[in-house]
């Protein structure tokens, strides 16, 4: 059984920083498409950020240039790095991943959250 597990979300004032991890079991960062999406009360969900197996990353145009996505290979772990938070950016965070490295290509993987099969339990972002 593959589950991913988010950590490091919680409550901080505007123009703060915040890192989140996803740590995944029975799944291997190493290949496939990761990413972050989030979703704020009555609103739907949105694509943040995605990772390929290469490296090549994705952001919204919302979060560029304030958050980066990483992963640890050897940790089997996926980050969320988000600085100059704002308003916003409050939601809940849910990291996801799939071993088709299609759903990352064009850098269209935070357009295509339903094609991502595994998901994590959400972690939730407050920014005052």
């Amino acid at each position: 059984d593959v589950q991913l597990v988010e950590s490091g979300g919680g409550s901080v004032q505007a123009g703060g920083s915040l890192g989140l991890s996803c740590a995944a079991s029975g799944y291997t960062y190493s290949s496939g498409c990761m990413g972050w999406f989030r979703q704020a009360p009555g609103k739907e969900r949105e694509g943040v950020a995605t990772i390929d197996s290469y490296g090549v990353t994705n952001y919204a145009d919302s979060v560029k240039g304030r958050f980066t996505i990483s992963q640890d290979n050897a940790k089997n772990t996926l980050y969320l790095q988000m600085n100059s938070l704002k308003p916003e950016d409050n939601a809940m965070y849910y990291c996801t991943a799939d071993r088709d490295a299609g759903i990352c290509s064009g850098g269209y993987g935070i357009n295509r959250g339903k094609f991502f099969y595994y998901w994590g339990q959400g972690t939730q972002v407050t920014v005052s």
